[in-house]
């Protein structure tokens, strides 16, 4: 295993709760792979990298693909194996693939590339690939041309500090993407969950979990607040979330 950040390894603690609360994918975005890939997943040979507890593994497992879950945390490799036990899982990061070379035709980064050394990680990556396999990253981020959900940032990067925001940096990974063809593809999509889920899914994140999680008391009074900000713009209880993949693909 290569050596992780604490902060990379502090989705051990909330494990169950990221596997719960956390947004999944939509299927438009196993097609776009699909379709910049240049091949079904159906039967293809996929190691999924910084699985976490399993949301992009269990959508490609149920496409078809022959799934390998790559994970460093013990807390979020046990989720993942409570919850799809017929899958196999190793320990270890995108740094120094536990894989064997040319043994995969597609290689997937589900909200998990930013925490890998992209320079030890691309070349990682095509070692494992066989020809014309390819690499897919990819990263939910809030759409801030909604309204409450710029202002929501606002109010985290106040509470948070100025260089954070739980609403994802994937165009910002996108942009520092070097040393290969990216081909790079927006898919937007949301979902409609209780208000409780949503600031469940908040704090879920590395930038709350290295400050107490949940029960830190500057997290309990930030998401009190955040309650009473979103039940005026939600009245019925009930937070459609927007978001953009930011899909990137490359072929070796």
């Amino acid at each position: 295993m290569s050596v992780t950040t604490p902060r990379a390894l502090s989705f051990d603690s909330a494990a169950a709760q990221y596997a719960a609360y956390r947004p999944g994918y939509p299927p438009a975005l196993l097609d776009a792979v699909e379709e910049l890939s240049g091949r079904p997943l159906h039967g293809a040979r996929v190691a999924d990298v910084g699985a976490g507890t399993g949301i992009a593994t269990r959508l490609l497992h149920e496409r078809g693909a022959l799934v390998t879950a790559v994970e460093p945390g013990p807390g979020m490799a046990a989720e993942l194996h409570s919850s799809l036990p017929s899958l196999p899982v190793v320990r270890g990061d995108g740094n120094r693939l536990p894989l064997a070379t040319a043994s995969a035709d597609l290689i997937t980064y589900a909200q998990s590339w930013h925490w890998t050394d992209p320079d030890r990680a691309l070349p990682e990556a095509l070692r494992v690939l066989r020809p014309g396999g390819a690499l897919a990253l990819w990263w939910n981020v809030s759409d801030e041309s909604v309204p409450w959900i710029a202002d929501q940032d606002a109010r985290l990067r106040r509470h948070l500090g100025a260089g954070e925001s739980v609403h994802g940096t994937g165009s910002r990974n996108l942009a520092t993407l070097r040393g290969g063809d990216f081909v790079r593809r927006p898919v937007p999509w949301s979902r409609t969950v209780p208000l409780g889920t949503h600031l469940a899914n908040l704090a879920t994140h590395s930038a709350f979990l290295v400050r107490g999680g949940a029960d830190g008391e500057p997290t309990r009074r930030f998401l009190d607040e955040e309650r009473r900000h979103l039940a005026a713009v939600f009245p019925d209880g009930m937070v459609e979330e927007r978001y953009v993949v930011e899909l990137a693909v490359l072929v070796r």
